[in-house]
C-alpha cells in the first residue's frame, strides 16, 4: 500500500489532527527506520515513554506499521495500561497495604510478574502468546485477551513510568500535592510504591534494548492533555470521568510524572519534546 494512503488511514482512523501528516514525514519515518535498523537479525525491546495525553499510543501504533510497510519489519505494542491488576485485585491491595492502591496507575498496579513472562515468550519467539486488554472505561481487564503478533521483530513497550527509576527516602519525605498530604499523611502509600519500582519495575526496564521519551513542557501541560483524552473517552464509549475527577486522578501519578520529567531526558536514546500546543519542538535520536 502507498505510504499516502496508509496514513490517509491512519489519521481518519484514530481522527488524529491532519498535521499528522507533516509530523509523519518529519519526524516518526526517519525514527522507523532507525528502529529498523536496530533489529537486522535478532529481536529488540523499545520502551516508549511518556506522560498521559502524550501521544504514546499513537506512535507505538504508527511505528508499527511504517516498520511493517516500509521495512518489512512486524512489531508488536505492548501497553502497561493492559497490563493493570483487576479491579478485585487492587481492592485486596487497598485493604491490606494502602487505601490509594484501590485506584489504577502507580507502580505495584500492574501485573509485572505477567508482562515480564509475556516479554520473554515474545523475544523467544513462541507462537501462541496472548495479550491481556484493560478496559479503562469499566476500570478492570477485559474477560477477553488478544493475541499477540507471530514472531514479532520489535516489541514496543508503552507506559507512562517506562524507565522510571526509585527516589530517595530524603525525597519521598514531604508530599507534593493535597492527595499526598491528606490522604498519604505518614507516607506509607508512597514509599510501598517506590519499593516496588525498586524491586519489580526496575528489572524490567533494564531490559530495554533504547528508550524513546515523549517530554512534555510541564506537568501542568500534562493534566490538560490527560483532561482531552477522558473527553475523547467520554465520546467514544459514553462513559469516563470528569474534569474534577481527572484532577483527582492524576494527582496518584503527580510525583512520579514529574521525576521523569526531570530525569529521564538524560537517558532516553530519543528524546522527543512537546511543546504547549502539543506540537513536536524537537527530535533527538541519540543512538544514531
Amino acid at each position: 500500500m502507498p505510504q499516502q494512503t496508509w496514513v490517509d488511514r491512519f489519521i481518519r482512523e484514530r481522527s488524529l489532527p491532519e498535521d499528522w501528516h507533516a509530523r509523519a514525514g518529519v519526524h516518526f519515518d526517519g525514527l522507523a527506520e532507525w528502529l529498523a535498523q536496530m533489529a537486522p537479525t535478532g529481536r529488540r525491546l523499545i520502551g516508549i515513554s511518556g506522560a498521559q495525553g502524550t501521544g504514546k499510543s499513537s506512535l507505538a501504533e504508527y511505528l508499527s506499521e511504517a516498520l511493517e510497510k516500509s521495512h518489512g519489519k512486524r512489531a508488536c505494542i505492548l501497553s502497561l495500561d493492559d497490563f493493570y491488576r483487576t479491579k478485585a485485585e487492587r481492592r485486596a491491595l487497598a485493604d491490606k497495604v494502602h487505601p490509594l492502591l484501590a485506584t489504577r496507575g502507580v507502580p505495584g498496579t500492574h501485573d509485572v510478574a505477567r508482562l515480564t513472562s509475556t516479554i520473554r515468550e515474545l523475544l523467544e519467539g513462541s507462537a501462541s502468546v496472548r495479550l491481556p486488554v484493560f478496559d479503562k472505561s469499566l476500570d478492570d481487564r477485559s474477560p477477553k485477551d488478544r493475541p499477540a503478533p507471530v514472531d514479532p521483530d520489535i516489541l514496543l513497550l508503552e507506559g507512562w513510568c517506562i524507565g522510571a527509576r526509585a527516589q530517595t527516602a530524603l525525597e519521598l519525605a514531604e508530599p507534593i500535592n493535597a492527595l499526598e498530604a491528606e490522604q498519604d499523611a505518614d507516607g506509607r502509600w508512597r514509599q510501598w510504591v517506590n519499593e516496588q519500582l525498586a524491586e519489580d519495575y526496575a528489572p524490567l526496564f533494564d531490559q530495554l534494548d533504547a528508550l524513546l521519551l515523549l517530554k512534555p513542557p510541564t506537568f501542568e501541560a500534562v493534566l490538560g492533555w490527560r483532561t482531552l483524552q477522558e473527553h475523547k473517552l467520554i465520546a467514544a464509549t459514553g462513559r469516563g470521568m470528569t474534569d474534577t475527577e481527572v484532577v483527582a486522578f492524576i494527582s496518584h501519578y503527580e510525583r512520579l510524572t514529574r521525576v521523569c520529567i526531570d530525569s529521564l531526558p538524560a537517558i532516553a536514546d530519543v528524546l522527543v519534546e512537546l511543546d504547549e500546543d502539543h506540537d513536536i519542538a524537537t527530535l533527538d535520536i541519540r543512538g544514531a
